[in-house]
């Protein structure tokens, strides 16, 4: 694994902690749906399944973490997730939810996570 992916899998790991802190359960980390994509979290907030993408930055000159949400990304988030309920059952009672949460690794001290609910 590169630099790079190392990076992502340690927000990744921060970010499913963070969920699971807020009180959701982790249904699935790194679900892939054949060549369409993975989802970087699947979890359950209370009786909504909510997808969520986590992106991962340095603290820098680079863009924040949360302005890595493009249209394009959010399209293919909710086709992943119709792939997820196609896999999975129905929607339950509260529906699918998208999330985002953006982690900056700072190069001291911890790092900075911010989660934004239902960004589509």
């Amino acid at each position: 694994m590169n630099a790079t992916g190392a990076l992502g899998k340690y927000g990744e790991g921060l970010a499913a902690r963070l969920l699971a802190e807020s009180g959701m359960q982790v249904l699935a980390r790194n679900w892939r749906y054949g060549r369409a994509g993975e989802i970087d979290i699947v979890a359950r907030d209370g009786d909504t399944v909510v997808v969520c993408e986590v992106k991962t930055r340095r603290a820098g000159p680079f863009e924040h973490p949360m302005e890595a949400m493009t249209p394009a990304r959010l399209d293919r988030l909710r086709r992943l997730a119709e792939g997820w309920l196609e896999r999975h059952g129905e929607a339950p009672p509260g529906g699918v939810r998208i999330d985002l949460v953006g982690v900056v690794v700072p190069q001291r001290g911890a790092p900075v996570l911010e989660h934004a609910r239902g960004v589509a």
